[in-house]
């Protein structure tokens, strides 16, 4: 009788250990992620929306506090506007061919064919190949005199095209090369979806004479919006960020101006560029105002993905 109560207590014991498990141990799991994520993302966000109200420069050994006067000189300042417009037309052009193409290069590759995990490692190598080798590549196929795409374009007596001179074919360009890289990432994401999707679904829409588009349509596309929602929003945080691309697209073309100024007129330079450019390639290496440029960048990324995603959630399953 007296070993009753002992084993109840052990019971119980084991009941708390239990419980204290259950509800202790998911946080203990992601502890590690939040932590990293408050030292490298959190504190460097925080501390640069501070560094924004200042006047700091590496050439001054005392930062004044200045207040919204960057932001207000940012908003006045055309080449701020100009960048944020270069951003948008470059992502706009880059991204929405993009995921229109990942989704057909999915659908094609989640039917049987031989050599499916050949197809798939090929679309992936643009993604791993050096971004430094995929522009320079590019600028000499997008070359004034000798490029192979002028070469072609000769053929229906379109000219010689100074793809870097320009602000419209400059952003056609740098799409170019963004897509080349990015297309095949995505479609393997789709493709992961699609996986997925009931294939009894396709059977039954193929005996009742639905074509493969129809079946995209009908059927992938609405089974796999989540998917699509996530990898718009990921693709227009991408896009808002470029900077690789046109800083070395501007060394390479030979196109002029400084390096970080997107062109001599500034027809390429994109938001990130213009805030790399304040901060570290101007002589004053004012990192107030490249922290003023960041936040607003930040918030515009937010504001452009939002919208993203309202649209996208908004958009009908069949319809997109």
């Amino acid at each position: 009788m007296s070993t009753l109560p002992l084993a109840v207590s052990r019971r119980r014991r084991r009941g708390v250990r239990h419980t204290l498990d259950v509800r202790v141990s998911p946080y203990a799991y992601v502890a590690p992620f939040f932590l990293l994520f408050c030292a490298f993302g959190l504190f460097p966000l925080i501390y640069t929306a501070w560094v924004s109200l200042h006047e700091w420069t590496l050439l001054s050994e005392t930062q004044e506090f200045v207040g919204t006067a960057n932001y207000t000189t940012l908003l006045a300042d055309d080449y701020f506007w100009n960048a944020t417009f270069n951003t948008l037309s470059i992502g706009v052009l880059s991204t929405v061919p993009q995921l229109a193409l990942s989704i057909w290069l999915a659908h094609l590759l989640n039917r049987r064919l031989r050599f499916q995990t050949l197809f798939r490692v090929a679309l992936l190598l643009p993604n791993v190949t050096s971004v430094v080798a995929v522009v320079v590549i590019f600028s000499q196929l997008f070359g004034r005199d000798f490029g192979m795409i002028n070469w072609v374009l000769s053929w229906f007596r379109a000219g010689n095209i100074d793809w870097a001179a320009g602000t419209a074919t400059s952003h056609i360009a740098l799409s170019v090369m963004i897509m080349w890289r990015w297309t095949g990432y995505n479609a393997l994401i789709f493709l992961a979806a699609m996986q997925a999707v009931p294939r009894e679904l396709y059977e039954a829409a193929t005996l009742d004479g639905a074509s493969n588009f129809t079946q995209l349509r009908r059927i992938t596309i609405p089974m796999i919006r989540p998917t699509i929602i996530f990898v718009v929003i990921v693709s227009t945080i991408g896009a808002m960020q470029i900077i690789a691309e046109p800083l070395l697209f501007g060394q390479s073309s030979g196109g002029g101006g400084g390096i970080a100024t997107g062109g001599p007129d500034r027809q390429f330079q994109t938001l990130a560029l213009y805030v790399y450019e304040q901060a570290f390639a101007n002589s004053t290496f004012d990192f107030g105002y490249a922290s003023a440029a960041s936040w607003l960048m930040f918030l515009a990324v937010v504001i452009v993905a939002g919208i993203n995603f309202l649209i996208t959630r908004k958009v009908k399953g069949g319809v997109l």
